[in-house]
């Protein structure tokens, strides 16, 4: 399936995206997280088109070809969101999909403008609030240290170090047993030397002034049908255990999904896509014989990905 490199206008800069998938369909917005960009999860967004959407993926703030200058507060990161909605589908609210730092968006677009999210998916993160709460759980405070490192001045260069040794390190531990296609790890590492340390100051913000709002708008129960999907072997995020539900007030669903990590949408795009599909049009869920790590994309979708 085709995607073209398309760029849109915003308050903050040129921002630049992948689109493709059904014209007439669902429009479906995908973040990515950190330290990811869109073009690796090109079979994830051919699956969402194949099931009626019409995708857009953008490299938020902070990664190039997009602006890298901040701020990188959460309200500087979701208005970036709001206004590639009110651009790119002003009649029609939009299905939000965000995974790592585009779940924490998710989330917060959700409580800011209900309005022009149809329904949300956040993959790899519980909500902000729940999250936060499980930092003082040591399993969790391991798996959260390079938040830490990432507070110090020379934490770019660590990251970068070594052809972003660093890097490459957290995809194998945060997806033990996966390995991203050479020729999307390269692209993806182009795009973070190009980047850095812009990508890192999302961390730095999260002790910043600014968090204690978005800590309040958090606070409001989402109105907004939410499906949250984790990965079973999610080596940096631990899955929520505990009862939550009174952070949501509409329609929601939680699965913990077997055999995938931290990037479960790379790693298993069809079954991700299916289950997505499945919640949005409320049919049940039964099949895994999707559920295969795929460690690289094949045919058209790998040429597609090295093209744009």
């Amino acid at each position: 399936m085709e995607f073209e490199h398309v760029t849109f206008d915003l308050p903050h800069g040129t921002f630049h995206a992948l689109q493709g998938g059904d014209p007439d369909g669902q429009p479906t917005i995908v973040l990515h997280g950190f330290p990811d960009h869109p073009p690796t999860a090109k079979p994830f967004l051919a699956e969402l088109g194949r099931r009626g959407r019409h995708v857009v993926a953008p490299w938020l703030r902070g990664y190039a070809p997009s602006p890298t200058a901040g701020p990188f507060d959460f309200a500087a990161l979701t208005s970036d969101v709001l206004a590639l909605i009110d651009r790119w589908s002003p009649g029609r609210p939009v299905e939000l999909i965000g995974h790592d730092w585009g779940a924490l968006v998710t989330y917060d677009a959700c409580v800011t403008a209900p309005e022009r999210i149809e329904r949300a998916v956040a993959l790899a993160i519980p909500h902000p609030l729940t999250f936060m709460s499980r930092l003082t759980d040591p399993a969790q405070l391991r798996r959260s240290s390079y938040m830490g490192l990432f507070q110090l001045p020379g934490s770019g260069w660590i990251a970068t170090a070594r052809d972003l040794a660093f890097i490459d390190r957290l995809w194998r531990q945060w997806s033990p047993g996966f390995s991203l296609d050479p020729a999307l790890k390269a692209e993806l590492h182009e795009n973070l030397r190009a980047s850095m340390p812009a990508p890192l100051k999302y961390y730095r913000a999260m002790l910043r002034p600014g968090m204690l709002g978005a800590t309040r708008r958090m606070s409001r129960p989402i109105t907004v049908p939410m499906l949250q999907l984790h990965g079973a072997n999610d080596g940096c995020i631990l899955a929520a255990q505990v009862d939550d539900r009174h952070r949501f007030a509409a329609r929601r669903a939680m699965e913990v999904v077997p055999n995938v990590g931290h990037f479960l949408h790379v790693e298993a795009p069809e079954a991700i896509a299916e289950r997505i599909a499945a919640w949005a049009e409320q049919r049940p869920f039964s099949s895994t014989k999707n559920l295969e790590r795929s460690s690289s994309t094949t045919g058209s979708d790998r040429a597609d990905a090295r093209r744009h």
